[in-house]
């Protein structure tokens, strides 16, 4: 159970984490209208990563014996996605051509997170990634009952959760001393982290 635990939320972090465009609306809305609205942001990204994270905990569960036959060569395809993932992330330069501007007094937390959930809903490509992650850290929580389905998606929801948290602290925190640098560091940090993990699976999978 703790082995679900942990790469659920593993894989509910590294699914939220990259500078993509959800994650620049939560930075601009945290810096124009407050902490909380980038928050709520977060948290209607969260919910279409739940939606589809069972989707394709549900399509794995489908075709368990061909991946488990298929294991090693699963892992090493889905390896080589997240180099490529990590890499397109990586060279992603965050709020291009955009500075903060003063923060707005202006409360519409349902519109901040229906627009945020419709805008992550939107992007089903988000499916290969959790393919890719499932199959690089061998995560069915299926083949331990539903109990443990639960447990997985608690565990993915909470990593996801997690980073919303951080990013929106640290970009309020940090809000008078923002810049785009800033961004593209902690862009370059994840996508090595993604292409890092990505490697290590192609290694393990030979």
């Amino acid at each position: 159970m703790f082995e679900i635990i942990s790469k659920g939320f593993i894989i509910g972090l590294l699914v939220s984490s990259p500078m993509g465009p959800v994650n620049m609306l939560c930075v601009q809305r945290t810096l124009d209208r407050g902490h909380l609205h980038g928050l709520i942001t977060g948290f209607g990204a969260v919910l279409s990563d739940l939606i589809y994270a069972l989707i394709t905990l549900l399509g794995v569960s489908l075709i368990s014996d061909f991946i488990s036959k298929e294991q090693y060569t699963i892992q090493l395809i889905g390896s080589i996605v997240l180099i490529i993932f990590g890499f397109i992330v990586f060279r992603t330069h965050p709020l291009k051509g955009w500075s903060p501007q003063i923060q707005h007094e202006e409360t519409r937390y349902i519109k901040d997170f229906v627009s945020s959930f419709l805008l992550t809903f939107s992007n089903v490509t988000i499916i290969f990634v959790f393919i890719s992650l499932y199959a690089r850290f061998s995560f069915n929580p299926f083949d331990h009952g539903y109990g443990s389905v639960i447990v997985a998606i608690i565990s993915l929801a909470t990593g996801a959760v997690s980073w919303w948290i951080f990013l929106t602290a640290f970009v309020s925190k940090l809000r008078h001393h923002f810049s785009r640098k800033g961004l593209v560091v902690l862009n370059r940090v994840v996508g090595s982290i993604l292409m890092i993990i990505g490697f290590a699976g192609c290694f393990l999978s030979m």
